[in-house]
């Protein structure tokens, strides 16, 4: 089998079970609509995080339109698909990126990655229990919008990053996404990141304009974790598939991104039972069979 066999009733492996049972830090980057930059976002943050010292795994969550290893120039033979029908084991498909970011490729244009079953959801999950490479920081690469896979990836994780842009459909789009996760699945803390500012007070505005409206309609913690400037150098590094923190790593957006990894790093570690994968895999199965709706087992 290329992932564990569910256990008992609920399928849950208990901690001394777990094939790397070390405290990870999971961050779920997500945004209200496509086109705000967060798969530039996820990557160029597990790249940062890599060149500063930490034992880094980014994950293309976007079941169906993976793109993520595209964005690093990675080309996978095999990607989820493979360990969603049994036939390799997660850590046989995981590349090795810029910087030693591990990546775990998605199944781009592969239909049936978006709408898997609840047993197929509790599979992959159960997967990342037999991980055993070292992980500090586990950023999840959602898909745009409030989907059940993105709902259940945001709140199996432990920090929930809303990346958007100064527009009037992103900001709300991250409103409505903000208040579902609050308002259905009990989410409290969020982190705003600014992505494509054109002037440096750009990103504290548009946090600014989306904390009015949240304090005044949501009971949520928001958080400004930074900005992402407008870089011609982030364009050039994404039309050649590279991370802008490895190809141009003085350019204005890659020293954003070094802050925002530095600003990871203060975030309080989980040092119990809480901070283990085993949180995220518990976490991603009560997600899984309460969005799974009438999904086949």
């Amino acid at each position: 089998m290329a992932y564990t066999e569910l256990t008992q009733e609920q399928g849950r492996l208990p901690m001394e079970q777990m094939a790397n049972p070390r405290p990870v830090q999971v961050i779920a980057v997500t945004g209200g609509k496509g086109g705000v930059g967060k798969t530039s976002v996820c990557a160029n943050l597990g790249v940062s995080l890599a060149r500063r010292g930490h034992e880094t795994m980014v994950f293309d969550a976007d079941l169906g339109l993976a793109n993520l290893q595209v964005l690093l120039g990675l080309k996978p033979r095999q990607n989820l698909s493979d360990v969603v029908d049994g036939s390799l084991a997660l850590e046989e498909i995981i590349l090795s990126g810029p910087a030693g970011v591990k990546v775990i490729p998605g199944a781009s244009g592969v239909s049936r990655m978006a709408s898997l079953s609840r047993a197929e959801q509790a599979g992959l999950v159960q997967a990342f229990s037999a991980l055993t490479m070292p992980v500090d920081y586990l950023l999840v690469d959602t898909a745009a919008g409030i989907t059940p896979e993105v709902v259940g990836f945001a709140r199996a994780a432990q920090e929930v990053v809303v990346v958007a842009c100064d527009e009037p459909a992103s900001m709300t789009d991250a409103y409505a996404l903000i208040k579902v996760l609050n308002r259905e699945h009990q989410i409290s803390r969020f982190h705003l990141l600014a992505n494509m500012v054109s002037a440096s007070n750009e990103g504290r505005r548009v946090y600014e304009k989306l904390l009015t409206v949240t304090d005044r309609f949501l009971d949520v913690v928001l958080s400004y974790l930074g900005a992402i400037p407008l870089d011609p150098q982030l364009r050039k590094a994404v039309q050649r598939q590279r991370a802008v923190v490895d190809l141009f790593p003085r350019s204005s957006s890659a020293v954003a991104f070094d802050g925002i990894a530095a600003a990871l790093e203060g975030w309080p570690s989980n040092s119990g039972p809480s901070g283990h994968l085993e949180f995220f895999l518990e976490r991603m199965l009560d997600a899984a069979t309460a969005e799974g709706g009438d999904r086949t087992q």
